[in-house]
Formats: C-alpha cells, structure tokens, sequence
C-alpha cells in the first residue's frame, strides 16, 4: 500500500513534478511517422503540455508550443511551409527549433530592428525510427539516443502501429507490464466468460512467478500448471520496458502520459512473413487508431486482448487510489516496479542520471532485449508451419485474424494477407 504523498508523485507528469522530471529525460513514442504524410499538422499534449507536431515541406520534423508567441493564438490552426509552420493570425513563421524566422508586418515597418530575433517559441527535439515519431522533452544538454531494439531492424517482417486514447492515468497502465496473473484471468477465463463458455476448464492457473531487475528494466517469468521449467515463459520471460513500455518479442507497447488523467497507447507489432514470401520490404508503416466503445452500446469493446488491457485499467479510475490496495504475493513485481520509479526520480531531481539512458552509439546500433522464439521471428518458417501454432488454431481463429485491437482497418487486413501470402488461400476472416 502506498501513502497519498507517493501515489501523487508516481501519476503527476507535468512540469516540475517529480514523475515529469524522471520521464522528460527519455525519448518517447508520440505517433506514427506516416500520421504527418497524411496531414503536416496535428495538434498534441504530452505530459501536461499543450503542443502542435509538424512537418514542413522540406521534410523537418517539429514539435513546438501550440500557442504562437506573439498573441497566443492556436498553431495547429496554422500551415506548413518549406521551412517550418507559420501562424494563420498574423503569419509569424517558426522553425523546428524555436526560432522565429519571419514576422511579416515588423519586418515592413522596422526592417532594421531585427525584432524576430528576440523571440522564441518553446520547442521540443523530434526523431523518426521504426516508422514512429519520438520526442525529448527534457533538458538539451541531457538528451540521450533513441534506443534501436533488435526488433527495428528484423527483416521480412509486416509492422502496423496502432494508436489509442486512454482516458487514464499513465501509471495504471504501466503497471499491467508487471502483471503476469492478468493473462490467466483477464485475457483467459474472462474471455471464455465473454464467449459464453463458461462450462469450459478454466485456463492453466499460475504456479509459479519470478521477477528480475536488468539494464532495460524488468523481467517477469511465470509457470502455469503443466508446464515446464524449460518454456520460455519461465526462462526468457517478458519485458516491462523502462520507463513506460512492454516488450513481448514480436510487438512493443507504450503507454505515454497525456496529462495526469489520460494516456496514450502506441503499439509497434511485428510478424514475420513465411519462408515463402520473401524477400518482403514494407515501403512504408501503415497506422490506425482503435476505438475503445462499442458504437452501438456505448460499452468498453471486450473481444479483443488489448482492448480487455483498458477494461481493466480504467476501471481503476481515472487515478488509481493506491492508498486503498490490498496487494498480494502476485504483486511483488509491481512493488518492485513502484519502488524504482521513486528511486529513479529523486536521482534526477538531485541532479543525476536516471538508469536506461542510451549515450553509446556503438551499443546503440542493436539493442537486444530478451526475446522469446528470436530464430523464429527473424529466420521465420514455412506458411505450412505457421498455420500450425496454435495461435491459429486456438479458438477457432482464422489466419489474419488481428487479435490485439478491435476494428482493424480492411485496407490493412488485406495489406497484411497480402504480405503473408494469407490471400493465396481464399479464407475469409
């Protein structure tokens, strides 16, 4: 059970709180890069600050206050040029990294005073990997290196990102990562409850879990009833990823404050196409964004794994009360999780560095997490093979069958079969 005091510092995320500081000092996912080649400009708030994410026609990336210097009006109202956004109230024009470079009226009036050089808008770094746009929202001379995982760079694979809006706290959300039982009740016995099937056995319970600290962050490893101690689930484990990720060897989810009550769910999923597709190069990373309400009830959608994740963290609240928990053996990993979070942010409010910054460009060309079935994921197998796990089978599932988010595009659907050779055998999901 936490007091008052640490469950405010581990939810409050804006300026000059404790949680801010520590999470400003990494680079975070804020979207996918093919959002902005559909439209330039998007307005976007990120740890309690009102901002507008650009890119300008000479193909910059920028991510500036929303708010124009000069009268406050809103620039994700204003447009795009080569060179940066220019605001629609009086045509002052900035670039991506603050400068004020043209201000039209001042520079007829007094075109000696140089009046544009003395202004700044706030400004944040932005860089593209893996077909996802990061920002650094944290001081400039503190700024590490995007973190290259391993998974970025695996060939012959189809990656979609998939966005969603959690009317949350970030926290709640990042606590899932740690949670290993969940999968048992949430995802397992709820869903045959869902479907009906509630005279079916109920799924393997846990006998056992572990839970590790590494560079990255954490592991934790779990055995169900009949499982061996050789499976992967109890060797090799998953990833809470630090600061506020999760890593499950074929896809990453992220959980990115918003604001104090809400988050941002980015979810980066890679499957390897079958020995009989390639060579396969994705030319460019398709997105969408889920839904979280079923349109014609009004309720949370259930059917699909992530969507049952948020059922289950918004139900805590919108700030989870942690003062009123009754926390069991099955916690250890998330007082674990709780506990380095406050350790790591007093180290920066003292001045020093927090653990994870990537600095080294050599160990940065291949981040390698733990990673369950790696051969697989990156040398992949015949379709043969593929249709055989029993992740196609489980259930009755069909091949294609996207089972993480609900309503997935149809124009991906196909991209996808298409790349899995999955439309070669006229099965319709």
């Amino acid at each position: 059970m936490l007091s008052k005091e640490q469950n405010e510092a581990l939810f409050r995320v804006g300026p000059g709180t404790l949680m801010g500081g520590l999470l400003r000092r990494y680079w975070a996912p804020i979207g996918a890069a093919a959002e902005l080649d559909d439209v330039a400009l998007k307005p976007i708030r990120l740890m309690g600050e009102d901002l507008v994410l650009f890119k300008d026609l000479s193909g910059h990336y920028g991510l500036v206050d929303r708010h124009c210097p000069h009268r406050r009006a809103d620039l994700s109202y204003g447009w795009v040029e080569e060179c940066g956004v220019r605001c629609n109230y009086h045509g002052w024009l900035w670039s991506e990294d603050g400068a004020c470079l043209h201000q039209p009226f001042e520079e007829v009036s007094h075109p000696d005073a140089r009046f544009k050089d003395r202004v700044k808008i706030k400004s944040y770094p932005v860089e593209e990997k893996a077909g996802l746009l990061w920002a650094y929202l944290g001081p400039t001379d503190k700024k590490p290196l995007v973190p290259n995982y391993e998974a970025f760079a695996r060939p012959n694979g189809f990656v979609q990102i998939v966005l969603a809006n959690v009317p949350c706290n970030w926290f709640q959300c990042h606590e899932n990562t740690i949670d290993p039982v969940h999968f048992e009740w949430l995802h397992n016995n709820w869903s045959q409850v869902l479907k009906g099937q509630i005279d079916r056995p109920r799924a393997p319970t846990h006998l056992r879990l572990g839970f590790k600290e590494f560079e990255y962050g954490f592991t934790y490893h779990r055995i169900l009833e009949g499982m061996a101690e050789t499976h992967e689930r109890w060797q090799v484990g998953r990833v809470s990823l630090w600061p506020h990720g999760f890593y499950l060897g074929g896809h990453f989810e992220w959980r990115v404050p918003v604001d104090d009550e809400n988050s941002l769910s980015i979810c980066w999923f890679f499957e390897r196409v079958p020995n009989e597709m390639e060579p396969f190069r994705q030319t460019k990373i398709p997105y969408w964004w889920a839904p979280l309400e079923d349109a014609q009830t009004g309720r949370w959608i259930t059917s699909h794994v992530i969507n049952q994740d948020f059922v289950g963290w918004v139900g805590q609240g919108t700030v989870a009360d942690r003062t009123q928990e009754h926390l069991g053996e099955s916690d250890r990993g998330m007082v674990m999780l709780r506990r380095r979070m406050l350790e790591e942010a007093q180290k920066v409010a003292q001045g020093e560095d927090p653990m994870a910054l990537v600095r080294d460009p050599a160990a940065n060309e291949c981040i390698m997490l733990p990673t369950a079935d790696l051969d697989l994921l990156r040398d992949g197998q015949p379709m043969a093979d593929m249709l055989r796990q029993d992740r196609f089978q489980a259930a009755g599932r069909i091949p294609g069958e996207f089972t993480f988010f609900a309503h997935q595009p149809e124009a991906i659907k196909q991209e996808y079969r298409r790349a899995m050779g999955l439309d070669r055998l006229q099965i319709q999901s």
